[in-house]
Formats: C-alpha cells, sequence, structure tokens
C-alpha cells in the first residue's frame, strides 16, 4: 500500500464509491465515444482512466483523446498512450498496437494526475460524447481513506519482508485472545505524562473511529463544515519507566499517536478526521511533542510500523510476538542517535531551518523534507538539479527496472525522450511513461511519481521514486540494486532520510513514503500475532 499522508480522513464506503463510479459522456450511436472515470483519489493526487469506444460503422485505425487541464493541475505517468503537453493542453493518442478498434470495441488508457480533473474533452477532434463539447465533471476531492499507510497486504512493487531486523529468541506463547494486546513502555527518561490515542478504520465497516483502553471502537460523530473539536479519547500512558497495556480490535486499521506534556487537538468535519499536522501554518499542536506508530491488524495478521514520513520526533521501537513465541524487533535508535540526527541536520544549510524547537527549548520534531519545503523552510527546488541529471541518463542508456523480488524475471526498460521517460515490456510494448519529477513529486512520491494500485505501472514509479530519494537513479541501471553503502550518494542528497536510516541500529526506517523497496522499512509482520508492543527510547 502506498504511503500516503493527508490531514483529512474519510469512510472508506465514500471513497469505494468515488472508485467506481463512472463519468460518462453523452453517448452517440453515430460515432466513436469517449468516458472518463477515476479510479482512486487520495487528496493530493488522482488516477483517472479513459475508455474509447468504437461505437461507430466502421473500423478505427488510430485515436487521439485531448482535453485541458485547470490552473495548476498536471498529470505525470501514463500507460498505454503517448502523450504531448502543450501548456495546460494535453493530447494522448493511441501507441502502435492499440490504435485498432473494431465496431462495437474499446481501448483503456489511464494516468495519474494532481488538482483539478480535466475539460473540454475531444476524441478525434469531436466532442467525446459525440455531441457538443462537454466538460467532463469535477470529481469531489477526498483523501484516502485507510489511516494505516503500513505495508499492508496490497503492497505490489516488492513481496512482502519475509524477515525483519532484529528476532529475538522464541518466549511462552501468549494466548490468541479477539483483543490483540499493545504494551506501550516509557524509557525516554521524561517526566511528561504521556496520552495515548487509537484512532482509525474499522476494515468490516469502513468506518473512522477510535479505541478505548478496553478495545472497543466506537465511530466518530459530531462532525461540521467548520472542523469541530473532536472528543477527548486519550487514554493515560505510562510515566517514565513504567507500561501500559491496551487492546487492539482485529480488522483495524490507523495510527497509535503518543503526546507529551499536553493532549493532541484532533477536529472533525463532515467528511472525517482531521489529524495533527504541525508543519501547517496554524496548526494547534505545533508545540506539542508527539510522534505515532501505524498498524493493521486484519485476519493476514499485524503489519506495525514506526515512520518517519512526515517527521522524526518520538524515536520508538516497534514489537510483536507471534505464535512461534519468537518476538520481531525493530526501529530502535543507536545511542544518542536522535540527538546526532538533529545535529546532522543543523549542521546543514539546506537542511537547518526543519529542526523545530519549542521556546523552551525542547526539540519537538525534525521535519521531512517534503513537510519543511511545504512549510517554506526549504528550497523547493532542492533535488532538481539531481533529478535533472539522472532523468536526461537513460536519453543514451536503458534503465531497467525489476519490480518484483519474488518474480526476478519480471522486467521493464526505460529510455527517456523529450523529458518522458518510457518504459517497455519484454514485446517491447510501452506499458508506462513519467514525465520528468519536481523535487516536491520525489519528496512525496506522488505527481508524475503517482503510483496506481496496479501490477505494473505503480511498481515501477514506486521504484523511480526510491531511486531517486536514494541518489542511485543515473549510477545504478538496474533498479532496485545496491545496498546501504550505495544511497543517498549523490549530490545533492537527501540527508533526512541518510541520517535517520545511520543512526538506527538496524539501518531500518520508514524515512520516505516507499522506503519499503527493497526493504529498508522499520516494519514488524506476524501472521498470528499474539501481542504487540510499542517502546520509547531514551532521550
Amino acid at each position: 500500500m502506498r504511503r500516503k499522508r493527508t490531514l483529512l480522513l474519510t469512510s472508506l464506503a465514500t471513497a469505494a464509491a468515488l472508485g467506481t463510479a463512472w463519468f460518462a459522456l453523452p453517448a452517440s450511436a453515430a460515432a466513436a465515444t469517449a468516458s472518463l472515470r477515476t479510479v482512486s483519489d487520495w487528496g493530493s493526487g488522482w488516477q483517472d482512466e479513459v475508455v474509447v469506444s468504437n461505437t461507430g460503422t466502421s473500423a478505427m485505425t488510430s485515436w487521439k483523446v485531448e482535453f485541458d487541464l485547470p490552473a495548476g493541475a498536471t498529470i505525470g505517468s501514463f500507460w498505454d498512450t503517448q502523450m504531448a503537453a502543450q501548456g495546460s493542453h494535453r493530447t494522448f493518442t493511441n501507441s502502435s498496437w492499440n490504435g485498432a478498434i473494431p465496431v462495437g470495441g474499446k481501448v483503456t488508457f489511464g494516468f495519474v494526475g494532481s488538482g483539478g480533473q480535466p475539460v473540454n474533452c475531444k476524441l478525434n477532434g469531436q466532442p467525446c460524447g459525440g455531441g457538443e463539447a462537454t466538460v467532463a465533471p469535477t470529481v469531489t476531492r477526498t483523501t484516502a481513506a485507510p489511516v494505516v499507510t503500513t505495508a499492508a497486504p496490497t503492497k505490489t512493487a516488492t513481496a512482502a519482508p519475509t524477515r525483519t531486523a532484529t528476532t529475538a529468541p522464541a518466549t511462552t506463547v501468549p494466548p490468541k485472545e479477539d483483543l490483540l494486546p499493545v504494551t506501550v513502555t516509557n524509557k525516554t527518561g521524561r517526566g511528561d505524562a504521556v496520552h495515548l490515542y487509537v484512532l482509525g478504520v474499522n476494515l468490516e465497516t469502513g468506518k473512522l473511529g477510535y479505541v478505548d483502553k478496553a478495545g472497543r471502537f466506537t465511530a466518530w460523530t459530531g462532525g461540521a463544515a467548520v472542523p469541530a473539536s473532536a472528543p477527548d479519547v486519550s487514554i493515560a500512558g505510562p510515566a517514565n519507566g513504567g507500561s501500559t497495556t491496551i487492546r487492539v480490535p482485529r480488522n483495524l486499521s490507523g495510527r497509535l499517536y503518543f503526546s507529551f506534556g499536553q493532549k493532541l487537538d484532533f477536529r472533525l468535519t463532515t467528511d472525517g478526521l482531521v489529524q495533527p499536522a504541525p508543519w501547517a501554518g496554524g496548526d494547534p499542536n505545533h508545540d506539542i511533542l508527539f510522534d505515532w506508530s501505524e498498524f493493521t491488524v486484519n485476519s493476514s495478521g499485524l503489519w506495525l510500523n514506526s515512520s518517519q514520513v512526515d517527521m522524526f520526533a518520538v524515536p520508538h521501537v516497534v514489537s510483536v510476538t507471534g505464535s512461534s513465541g519468537v518476538t520481531s524487533v525493530t526501529g530502535e535508535v543507536k545511542q544518542n542517535g536522535r540527538q546526532r540526527v538533529i545535529d546532522a541536520i543543523k549542521a546543514s544549510p539546506a537542511f537547518a531551518k526543519s529542526v523545530v524547537t519549542r521556546a523552551d527549548g525542547t526539540v519537538l520534531r525534525v521535519l521531512a523534507p517534503g513537510k519543511a519545503a511545504d512549510a517554506g523552510l526549504m528550497s523547493p527546488t532542492y533535488l532538481d538539479p539531481y533529478i535533472t541529471s539522472a532523468w536526461s541518463a537513460y536519453e543514451k542508456k536503458n534503465l531497467i527496472v525489476t519490480p518484483f523480488t519474488d518474480r526476478p524475471n519480471v522486467k521493464y526498460t526505460g529510455r527517456t525522450a523529450g523529458g518522458v521517460m518510457s518504459f517497455t515490456d519484454g514485446s517491447g510494448k510501452t506499458v508506462a511513461s513519467f514525465t520528468k519529477p519536481s523535487t516536491a513529486n520525489v519528496w512525496g512520491c506522488d505527481g508524475a511519481l503517482g503510483a496506481p494500485n496496479d501490477q505494473v505501472v505503480g511498481p515501477i514509479a514506486r521504484t523511480l521514486c526510491a531511486a531517486l530519494q536514494r541518489t542511485t537513479l543515473g549510477r545504478l541501471d538496474v533498479q532496485p540494486s545496491g545496498t546501504a553503502a550505495d544511497f543517498y550518494q549523490g549530490d545533492p542528497a537527501n540527508l533526512y532520510a541518510k541520517v535517520i536510516h545511520q543512526n538506527m541500529v538496524d539501518g531500518k526506517a520508514y524515512a520516505f513514503a516507499f522506503d519499503d523497496v527493497q526493504n529498508q522499512e522499520s516494519l514488524v509482520h506476524d501472521g498470528d500475532p499474539r501481542a504487540a508492543a510499542i517502546t520509547f527510547s531514551p532521550f
């Protein structure tokens, strides 16, 4: 599952409805028509699909779909088509293998974009619906429903991890319970009161809600058009040196938040829950020391990870004990690891402002570069020179992408032309194309690197984003490849991800959205979890 962060969470039911609704333009029996549907929308981007239907009386030998984009909208990756851009106008034409459409036949192509939806659609110079020019409906923007962005069972680009960073010796096997016990232990050395929150999506009902200490799930109610304060659903956490055990119902996907010294401020709207976003101006949680772990627990087991995708704040260890009695552990920082990360970031003129310090001198967090850039604390074009160099490297040589560790024979060959990197499969068919991404696209692994949840374009997109984050694209011509020693060696590089990984005992972290490519993520998983734990490290 792609690790996408959003501020506003909506119900699974809403997102599911959006993902299956067809936005068909008026049909005509006398000519070919085109229809557009939004396959998914995650707030900061969307995936669309266009179906060209030959509803005429003679076979088609080629097709051309064109439309305009509203101000600020862009299209990044696309597949089963060729794309040309002129200002805000986009033109899509058939590939060599899908131009011919028999009477009654159909051809489908797709693309990932951000901003407003396409308007003024034309097919072969005529309105897409066969009548007068039609404006494609604007899709209501919703955010990705799953709160959790852990590597859940839908992960496609690499095989689900078969190992974790550290495995403890077998212990007494805990009994299997309907509610999974999660023990939170405080080893920070701090005297602040700790507040815990278990928030997520009920995977059976699709409803967003919260869980109390005993494991009872309650759906949110009372949202308003203007965000209203959510009820206090905090659970008293452990004092320094102590532990608190909470229960988590199975079939839940969400986050376990923890704050120090002050409770978090959550708000409700008619669409869902507004989460803390301390990188955003005016967020009421800006001066609170807090962090979270992410989880999914369902019939396939537990996925639990620490996350630094948005920020590095409270270092913590995550672990799970399975039916074998073996405990898998990851996320532990080296001694003084938090301070070492802070010091390294402060020492860099490009990154220094991303260290956020409270008035009393407490370092609250180090913002991930994308969040720092959004907040005006870092150059929005920091990676541009490297991206241009890496992208243009494949004008003269091939890039081989083998995105599945369990299917090494699945390979795609990429070449760049006119700023667009296109990939062909073993038969020579073009299966995906990507416009050159911006620095923001790389930090967020979205926009031009938007990864649909499919078996071709998404896996290639996430591989490209991981390679750009690690500055191996352009140097290593088979991706994914290399080891930790090869990562972050380019200039400019992602110092944030580099120093976080360097200061983890096992080298594992979730420092960007697709850090799970090549299993670099701080994730534990067990198919039959009996107990889980989160332990705050000393700092």
